[in-house]
């Protein structure tokens, strides 16, 4: 392999690792607690008050599931799909709240609901899930990364080239 791929692997390795160990502590530190979780949803103001309830509850094990697949390097395209959905989201509603004069806790790890001094802290919630989210598109767009379960599930299988005639 070229010095190129052998970089652009382990770069996926870290962006696996650092993506990975992001959604599991946001969503472990969430998964005790369900009903600060449902709050923090609710006080975005941007989903029907009937489903808030299912996403504040649902929305910690989906993180800690990314967060698994992504740090063993299971199903990671697809894990990183959904990182990058889930991030692009978030992104969306932190500029809608504070576009709106909502000052909420970002709810990212943990609490939620009001906070007086939130919109000082929105470009730098922004700034950081901007940056998580290139770390997802990038695995979106490499694939497989070394030290992956991947690579042992999905073993690349090789065709014989034809032979001339």
């Amino acid at each position: 392999m070229s010095r190129v791929g052998d970089v652009k692997e382990w770069f996926g390795v870290v962006a696996r690792l650092v993506t990975g160990v992001v959604w599991i502590v946001a969503g472990a530190i969430k998964l005790p607690d369900p009903a600060t979780s449902v709050q923090a949803v609710r006080a975005y103001q941007l989903l029907p008050s009937a489903i808030v309830p299912t996403v504040g509850q649902l929305l910690p094990i989906v993180e800690i599931v990314v967060g698994l697949t992504l740090v063993l390097g299971l199903l990671t395209r697809g894990a990183a799909v959904v990182s990058s959905v889930l991030y692009l989201a978030f992104i969306v509603g932190i500029i809608s709240v504070w576009a709106r004069g909502i000052t909420i806790d970002c709810g990212c790890f943990g609490g939620g609901g009001f906070d007086p001094d939130a919109a000082s802290q929105y470009p730098w919630e922004i700034a950081r899930d901007v940056g998580l989210l290139l770390l997802s598109l990038y695995l979106v767009w490499v694939g497989r990364t070394r030290l992956a379960v991947d690579n042992l599930i999905f073993r690349a299988t090789t065709t014989p080239a034809p032979e001339g005639r």
